[in-house]
């Protein structure tokens, strides 16, 4: 085991042999480490009922109730599908009408579903109702199918149309917008044969090229609302004698950019910006080959990266709000192919605690 890992104990029982590391969604699903849900690209139409208040008042990390997901099958046909949902998330529980859902699903429930083998999944939903905040949901997706790209190690992601009714007295609501699926940690570790950690580690004693990696993305989608330290909207996996850090929730982000994104504050320290569409480098001190290394993919994979986005444009309801987020992206392509601003904005930015 690595000598930067002495100290940490992890017990590792696999009951079948590793197939290698999974390089892209083909390997994957010739292993079968991808589960059905995953698989497709298509959009999702599903239906769910429940009450935001009772999300919101009624559970916890450990409190559930117990509703009906139904999902439509690829001959148009609809089926139903017994779930356990609770919210997740602190902020977003006293600042917007629709909390994030954490879904648990029974292994005799999902068998021969499209839902099979996803016992646990988080379902990202917008905020608020308000007109104008349809795209966030699609540019956070985005988000995800971007570092899917650059990075092996990833969670999967899949879009959905959610029709929702939310019971009440006299007349139930209902509202349509889009949301997206994301799997368990757990089945992102299985797939490249390791296993999650669930304590702290300290970002240089992580893998360096997916450390690296990771700082790029986070800086390209200006994000720092993140810790791979405490594991802040990131997880860690352990694989191949590595630790690897695998981000999420990207919605204060600036290529997000929510109305309710606010610059995040890092360990009490004041931080030298003051809107989320600025970029910050948070990265940690490497070695410059690694450096060298993962900026040469980043550009190599640019035109990748802008297909993935232009492969989203028809699910924006605002146009200029697909504009908006590629051309943030290609703003930080303009650092990196700038040897002076990639100083100025990554080299001289590196952190030493």
């Amino acid at each position: 085991m690595n000598k930067r890992l002495t100290g940490i104990v992890l017990i590792l029982s696999f009951a079948f042999c590793a197939l290698g590391q999974a390089q892209n969604t083909v390997d994957s699903i010739k292993t079968g480490k991808v589960t059905k849900l995953f698989i497709q690209e298509s959009i999702l139409p599903i239906k769910l009922s429940y009450s935001n208040k009772d999300i919101k008042k009624k559970t916890n990390d450990s409190t559930f109730i117990q509703t009906v997901l139904s999902y439509q099958e690829e001959d148009l046909s609809w089926k139903d599908l017994q779930v356990k949902i609770r919210r997740r998330g602190d902020f977003r529980l006293n600042n917007c009408y629709f909390a994030p859902i954490k879904m648990k699903i029974k292994k005799s429930a999902s068998k021969g579903s499209l839902f099979e083998k996803n016992k646990k999944l988080k379902l990202a939903v917008k905020c608020s109702d308000k007109k104008g905040t349809e795209d966030y949901i699609v540019k956070e997706y985005m988000a995800y199918k971007i570092y899917e790209v650059v990075s092996n190690y990833h969670y999967k992601v899949r879009l959905a149309d959610i029709l929702l009714t939310e019971p009440a007295n006299e007349k139930d609501k209902t509202f349509e917008f889009k949301g997206y699926f994301i799997e368990d940690i757990k089945l992102v570790a299985k797939r490249h044969g390791g296993q999650p950690i669930d304590r702290n580690m300290h970002p240089q004693a992580q893998d360096p090229v997916s450390s690296v990696q990771n700082a790029f993305f986070q800086f390209m989608i200006g994000n720092i609302d993140f810790s791979t330290y405490v594991q802040h909207n990131e997880k860690l996996i352990f694989v191949d004698e590595k630790v690897v850090p695998i981000p999420f929730d990207f919605d204060m982000s600036g290529l997000v950019n929510t109305s309710y994104a606010t610059v995040s504050e890092s360990n009490n320290e004041s931080l030298p910006i003051t809107s989320v569409t600025d970029r910050l480098y948070r990265g940690f001190k490497r070695d410059p080959e690694v450096i060298a290394q993962v900026r040469k993919e980043y550009l190599d994979k640019k035109q990748l990266v802008i297909e993935v986005i232009d492969s989203l444009q028809v699910y924006f309801a605002n146009p200029k709000q697909f504009e908006e987020a590629k051309n943030y992206v290609l703003g930080f392509y303009n650092i990196l192919e700038d040897d002076n601003l990639y100083s100025k904005e990554i080299i001289n930015k590196l952190r030493t605690r």
